[in-house]
């Protein structure tokens, strides 16, 4: 009985260690969310400027016949896949890899991962990898994002690859994020909105061509999808953590006042038979 009681012991003081870092993981993702979240609604208005200039061109002018309009020469794909640079955030990154093989199922493609879960989890899997150097979502920056910008138009011009896809994790709300696949490359369907567009723009004469204005923005315009991706995922990652956390606290929780209860219920039942041999052995002539 002693032995049972000092395990149980020992067993309530390692999950109270636990819980002291549960609740520190908590308090730290709590304090991150907030400047990560205040970031993500900054970066939205700025995507969607960019999204309407482009769709206005393409709606407002017949001219324009960019290569980024036209489907690739080649069936592959290349997905740009945002994930997170730690675990510990429930089903943050699982989510995300599961949307992202629905999505991948038949296809001929490669990513370009961003942050550690993602390098790891393919090369685990042997999909082919187009570069390792944005590895760290939580180092990039807004010049990094118009470096992947800029290496996409660069490898979609040149045939490498017809479609180019955006993997990330959108940020609902603090209980909820939904991992979801966009459209990057083509941009085909700027076009096929002609009808939902105000010919604003339709009398102006761009220099030297609506086309070359077109190809211009588009690096602008995917530095800054990307930038909005990154946003959205560091404060669904950090929001995921923070439930997760404060689960595993509430548990933790759980678990120590089970512990204790059946501690003092050994505890009591070894006093009674304490007791009772004490008793038992005074009776004895």
């Amino acid at each position: 009985m002693a032995a049972n009681m000092k395990a149980v012991k020992l067993r309530m003081k390692s999950i109270q260690s636990t819980m002291q870092i549960t609740k520190a993981m908590e308090l730290v993702a709590s304090s991150k969310l907030r400047r990560a979240k205040e970031r993500a609604d900054a970066s939205r208005p700025y995507f969607q400027t960019l999204k309407d200039t482009l769709a206005e061109i393409a709606a407002g002018n017949t001219d324009v016949s960019s290569v980024y309009t036209r489907s690739g020469k080649n069936d592959r794909w290349c997905y740009v896949v945002i994930a997170g640079d730690r675990g510990l955030a429930g089903g943050y990154n699982a989510n995300l890899f599961k949307e992202m093989e629905a999505q991948m199922a038949g296809r001929d493609c490669a990513v370009l991962p961003i942050g550690k879960k993602a390098v790891e989890y393919y090369k685990r899997r042997r999909v082919e990898i187009l570069t390792e150097e944005f590895a760290e979502v939580g180092e990039l920056s807004v010049s990094d994002c118009f470096t992947i910008a800029k290496l996409l138009c660069r490898t979609f011009k040149s045939g490498d690859f017809g479609h180019v896809a955006l993997g990330y994790t959108n940020f609902i709300s603090m209980l909820s994020q939904k991992p979801g696949v966009s459209g990057m490359l083509p941009l085909a369907d700027l076009s096929e909105d002609e009808k939902d567009v105000k010919k604003i723009r339709s009398l102006i004469l761009y220099e030297p061509d609506a086309e070359t204005v077109f190809d211009s923005i588009v690096p602008e315009y995917l530095a800054g999808l990307i930038y909005g991706a990154i946003c959205e995922s560091v404060a669904s990652e950090l929001a995921a953590r923070r439930t997760a956390m404060d689960a595993a606290t509430k548990n933790a929780g759980e678990m120590i006042e089970q512990l204790s209860l059946y501690y003092n219920r050994a505890r009591q039942a070894s006093i009674t038979q304490e007791i009772t041999e004490i008793v038992a052995g005074a009776e004895e002539p």
